[in-house]
């Protein structure tokens, strides 16, 4: 086989090695811009797990490039004159320039070809088997193809300029320096025996009120001195950029990804030649998490691994390539993407103490969890742990266990939660002409067991024409106020949790059936008129049409919120929910895919709130001042022209003026062309923008599953309280299980209950040991 790798950085260097030490037969060859020798840039970071990668796949590169590697475990973060250390992460900083020459001296020894002082731009000139295109984030090669690749390049915020100094870093440091113009925040670790990488970065348009856009490069370099001078210890800032002037040392990040990562291009005597696309050609992964070296050497692993296995059918090995790559690729590029957002926005995270700054920063990728941490640096999580406590009003007996943050209380208004987690409002569809019943009573009151804080009812709706299906609950009639009142009188008398009702108008999504039935579906018949803030039909050429609700309207329905409000405190709740999310009618006046309207409550934003916010006023003016309200937001329409997080941090502002006590931040449901982007904790980004940047508590929901995940968004400061759906439904003492799962015995469970506490609490212990062995065997 003949292979040319285009572009001799880390990809193109790795494969080639790897190819021929698979097959010395094989033809390799590696073309690159540069003399031999010759590279620009410090030093590189690898993990632990990317070393093992290595050993694995040629140990003799991997024993050269870890006798030459600088091993430590420490972050150290300075903020606002205090430094936070925290152990036990693993990195490996080399000199990238070193890191290419053992790769280049072992392609050498192996037989591979290198060909220096040579600028591909026309892939034509090789006669090659297998073509890969490694020459870049700037990929000559890829914009030849752009037809096939489709490459989507985001060029992010902030500008950065990559130095070097003599001054020795003994822990991965992170400075942050306020200046009159915003944040700047530095990156350094230190690489060889005298020498560090040492990144600035701050978001343009600090950069350009700070008159570095006109600075020349010295004068930038000087500018930077000056302002990290406690951390260099006298030591000079030194660029090796020698090719660059002025402020074209400044650069800003290119995230790139490629729909596609194989083009094949015809051969002249019948045939394709695959043209694969690797490393930063392929896509890029911000430095703040150390990964584009580490990306680049997995692929180079990855494809050879996948040609070995199909050694007789290289479109196989290549569809198999790009199958595992891409995904691997794709979780990295979204922990790169937060932790690419958290320095953007590190003015939005200033008014944090320093701890929890700290905590924010080193889970800000959402790679490294709660308990991850903890795994790392079990003493710097428990003091974190003590810290958070103490600033929620508790603390531990001296000898006993640190209390995790989703079991710290959390008061507003004159309500006091014992944790952290909600029952999420869930439609069950049970209720029998607006009237909840026996299920609503053992659905409830067993959640409300189970140990959560709070436990909400699901959407309940203010007239019957308001309910989504029949099968909805309302808050209209006094026999459905008294048969709520006995639901919480029993959650009142059989546990310490507290009980909230979600307020709502289905708007354009009422009359439809129960969702086992088909969700979102017109009614078989017995269908009523429906009204929303325009006309609009939610499932196009389903869905009834609704018309727009009248000024009359407007007026009947804030007089129904009310009567549910007062019928709602009558009844003993404690807490109180305004929906303005998935569509329904108060959402309708929200988003502009919906609200279309040419009067006072349509238009700018400003004219879409105003009829939630008189909805707001109106239930706030009579529900009682010691109990809470929350509203509920979508915070992205995932639609072009919808709502976006930016209105969502408006729209939660105008709802904090108007008295509101937290955002409840969900998403979407707004309309059917809705593109959300599913994953892990998805939603919680929008409740830290609006809990940092509106200032208002947050509510974070969406695919949160684990203690793990409470305790990282809590901690963090991503949200106040953790809103858990999903996992209620398969087990009502979610929160109980989870509390044993992560070993935190103080919670209190009910005294009926109590001798499954200590049984189910040793079957975890015996997990968590099964576990640690291995990797205590390992060690």
């Amino acid at each position: 086989m003949r292979i040319v790798c285009i572009g001799g950085g880390p990809a193109g260097l790795y494969f080639g090695l790897l190819m021929k030490l698979r097959n010395p037969t094989y033809d390799v060859s590696v073309v690159e811009r540069n003399r031999p020798y010759d590279t620009f840039g410090w030093g590189v970071v690898f993990s632990d797990q990317t070393l093992d990668n290595l050993r694995a796949s040629d140990p003799q590169s991997a024993d050269m490039i870890l006798s030459a590697f600088n091993h430590w475990d420490d972050i150290d973060i300075h903020f606002r004159g205090r430094t936070i250390r925290s152990s036990g992460h693993g990195f490996c900083g080399i000199g990238r320039k070193r890191l290419l020459n053992i790769l280049q001296a072992r392609c050498e020894a192996l037989g591979v070809k290198l060909v220096f002082e040579t600028n591909v731009t026309n892939d034509d000139d090789y006669d090659a088997d297998l073509i890969i295109a490694c020459d870049g984030a700037n990929s000559a090669i890829r914009q030849k193809y752009a037809d096939t690749y489709q490459p989507d390049v985001d060029v992010r915020d902030c500008r950065f300029v990559w130095l070097g100094t003599h001054k020795r870093f003994d822990a991965f440091t992170f400075a942050f320096e306020q200046t009159e113009w915003g944040w700047f925040q530095a990156h350094a670790y230190r690489f060889d025996d005298d020498t560090s990488t040492f990144i600035v970065e701050t978001p343009e348009s600090v950069w350009r009120a700070a008159g570095l856009d006109e600075m020349s490069k010295e004068d930038g370099i000087a500018f930077c001195e000056r302002l990290f001078a406690k951390y260099l210890d006298g030591h000079p800032l030194i660029s090796n950029a020698t090719h660059l002037r002025g402020s074209a040392q400044w650069i800003r990040f290119p995230r790139v990804v490629n729909r596609q990562w194989v083009h094949r291009k015809p051969r002249a005597g019948g045939g394709f030649t695959p043209v694969v696309l690797m490393g930063d050609a392929a896509h890029t992964a911000h430095f703040s998490i150390g990964s584009g070296t580490k990306l680049a050497l997995e692929d180079a692993i990855e494809l050879a691994d996948s040609i070995g296995a199909h050694p007789h059918d290289l479109d196989a090995a290549l569809e198999h390539y790009v199958s595992v790559r891409s995904v691997d690729v794709l979780r990295i590029q979204n922990a790169a993407r937060n932790s690419t957002e958290w320095f953007e926005h590190v003015s939005r995270y200033a008014s944090f103490e320093p701890e929890q700054f700290a905590y924010s920063l080193l889970t800000r990728s959402q790679r490294i969890s709660h308990e991850n941490l903890r795994a790392r640096d079990a003493h710097y999580v428990s003091a974190y742990e003590d810290w958070l406590a103490t600033r929620a009003g508790v603390t531990h007996a001296s000898g006993t266990q640190s209390i995790p943050p989703m079991f710290t209380p959390y008061s507003v208004r004159g309500v006091t939660l014992k944790n952290r987690v909600i029952v999420s409002p869930m439609a069950q569809y049970s209720a029998v002409d607006g009237v909840v019943g026996d299920y609503h009573l053992a659905h409830l009151g067993a959640r409300a067991m189970g140990g959560a804080a709070l436990v909400m009812t699901e959407m309940t709706c203010v007239s019957s024409d308001g309910r989504i299906t029949p099968g909805c609950p309302g808050m209209y009639t006094p026999e459905q106020r008294d048969a709520w009142r006995r639901i919480v009188d029993f959650v009142h008398s059989m546990s310490d949790a507290k009980i909230g009702m979600q307020l709502g108008h289905a708007g354009a999504k009422a009359s439809t059936r129960v969702s086992w039935d088909g969700i979102d579906q017109p009614l078989p018949q017995g269908n009523w008129p429906i009204l929303s803030a325009s006309p609009q039909q939610y499932l196009a050429g389903v869905s009834q049409w609704s018309r727009e609700a009248s000024f009359a309207d407007l007026r009947e329905i804030e007089a129904q919120f009310v009567r549910a409000a007062v019928m709602a405190d009558e009844a003993g709740f404690d807490w109180l929910e305004l929906h303005c999310a998935h569509g329904y009618l108060l959402s309708s006046f929200l988003s502009p895919l919906t609200n279309h309207r040419t009067d006072e409550y349509g238009g700018t934003l400003a004219n879409r709130l105003r009829y939630p916010l008189e909805v707001f006023a109106a239930i706030r003016r009579v529900w009682p001042q010691h109990k809470p309200i929350s509203v509920r937001i979508s915070a992205h329409d995932w639609v072009e022209g919808g709502n976006t997080p930016d209105d969502a941090v408006e729209i939660a502002q105008a709802f904090k003026a108007a008295g509101a006590d937290m955002i409840d931040v969900s998403s979407g449901q707004v309309s059917k062309a809705e593109k959300p982007v599913y994953g892990r904790m998805f939603q919680t980004p929008f409740a830290d923008r609006v809990r940092n940047e509106a200032g208002i508590a947050a509510i974070a929901v969406g695919a949160i599953s684990e203690a793990d995940h409470v305790n990282s968004i809590i901690a963090a400061g991503r949200a106040d309280l953790c809103a858990i759906a999903r996992p209620h439904l398969a087990n009502p003492a979610w929160t109980l299980t989870e509390a044993a799962r992560i070993g935190y015995f103080g919670v209190a469970w009910p005294k009926q209950y109590t001798a499954a506490k200590a049984q189910l609490e040793r079957n975890f212990e015996r997990e968590r040991a099964q576990l640690s062995a291995p990797m205590e065997h390992a060690r």
